[in-house]
């Protein structure tokens, strides 16, 4: 309970408890807000591991979500939520602290808003991250995964620090601007992602992360244009004397992603770039020192048949180094044991979305997959059983209050 989030969630709750007199009591219902979701889905792939052994078809992918808001005083905003994520061997349902912050708005009025969140804060980076735990928020049972990395999801979901924002509203549109330092939250995917491998030994973060992000929205809310970066180091400390590791290494990256949105009234075009630099030094033989940059890029279209049957079809291409498209130099710099299609990922996706009600929705999905970048290497840890061309089949049942 040392850490600022936590001890603002205990502050929320503490504050919740506490009696209130008969004369407050409905003014203090007014600014407390509760709301949670659930959802369910199943996953079949032909080939390859995708959230659990999705080969004989996966029951294991299942979140659920409760938050509490409470408006303080007009000027401060408790928030937090509890989540339970379950994603094949990648995460296993033990509940986490999503985020947790404490919203202080320093500076209000019709023409400008400045203010300051701390805690744990998620990161605006993107169209999709602050919102990507929230199934119905989403465009897809799955976010494109070569710019939203479900293998490294808990890397750039959220920080542990501070976040100062501003926001100027014109008739020209709104223009918003956050930027934030912090400790970003590490577990062992991040490890299996940039080592492919489990090494005796800890990956924490090296340093702060700084983040910053640049937005313009028209008035009417049409048109959505943004910049999103982040810079993380990751530090990895061997345990002594274990014969079966890495040296004290370091893995350099930044993050950033070009996003652009455009909504009609039965439509909505999304496109977004992203590009990852990437440094590793001083891990040994196994990890020589190398420089590599990623890249994804993906274009959305999805279309309202109705207001509560939505179709959805997407293409995305994502690379392990921008340089090596082809994948032929990782292959052989592994010395033949990463297949050249472990570099890259093209997946076209269809989905289908209906809303049954304002609590219930239904989505089924389909995508056809050309290389292996995507996955998980905690799922798939042997790369050379890896297959190039895979089908994966989604269907998900969601519910929220």
């Amino acid at each position: 309970m040392r850490s600022p989030q936590a001890l603002i969630v205990a502050a929320l709750l503490l504050a919740a408890a506490r009696p209130v007199p008969a004369a407050d009591t409905g003014d203090w219902w007014d600014r407390l807000q509760v709301h949670g979701f659930a959802s369910q889905a199943l996953v079949h792939t032909s080939e390859n591991r995708w959230f659990g052994d999705s080969p004989e078809v996966s029951y294991e992918f299942t979140e659920i979500g409760l938050n509490a808001s409470w408006r303080v005083t007009p000027r401060l905003l408790l928030a937090g939520q509890v989540l339970v994520r379950r994603a094949g061997d990648m995460y296993d349902g033990t509940p986490a602290l999503d985020y947790g912050l404490a919203d202080i708005t320093l500076i209000s009025s019709p023409a400008k808003r400045l203010g300051l969140r701390l805690g744990r804060v998620k990161n605006q980076l993107g169209l999709y991250n602050e919102t990507r735990d929230v199934p119905f928020t989403h465009p897809g049972i799955f976010l494109p995964q070569v710019v939203y990395f479900d293998r490294v999801r808990n890397l750039i979901l959220s920080s542990d620090g501070a976040v100062v924002y501003g926001d100027l509203y014109s008739d020209a549109g709104n223009l918003s601007l956050t930027v934030g330092n912090g400790r970003s939250v590490i577990d062992e995917n991040v490890e299996w992602a940039y080592l492919n491998n489990d090494f005796d030994g800890d990956v924490t973060p090296d340093t702060n992360t700084w983040l910053a992000s640049l937005w313009y929205t028209t008035r009417n809310e049409r048109l959505k244009l943004g910049l999103s970066w982040a810079s993380v180091r990751i530090g990895f400390e061997p345990d002594a004397g274990s014969p079966f590791t890495v040296g004290p290494g370091t893995t350099d990256l930044d993050y950033g992603v070009a996003s652009f949105q455009y909504n009609a009234a039965d439509w909505t075009l999304s496109a977004e770039y992203a590009r990852e630099p990437l440094k590793w030094r001083g891990y040994g033989p196994p990890i020589p020192d190398r420089d590599a940059t990623g890249e994804g890029w993906y274009l959305q279209g999805t279309y309202r048949i109705r207001p509560d049957i939505g179709l959805m079809l997407r293409y995305e291409e994502g690379f392990a180094n921008a340089d090596d498209r082809s994948g032929r130099e990782l292959e052989a710099l592994s010395g033949g044991l990463i297949p050249r299609y472990a570099g890259f990922s093209k997946i076209l996706t269809a989905g289908l979305r209906w809303d049954i009600n304002p609590h219930w929705m239904v989505r089924v999905e389909y995508a056809y997959n050309d290389g292996t970048f995507i996955l998980s290497a905690r799922e798939n840890p042997d790369l050379r059983d890896q297959k190039r061309y895979w089908n994966l089949f989604s269907a998900q049942v969601a519910f929220r209050f």
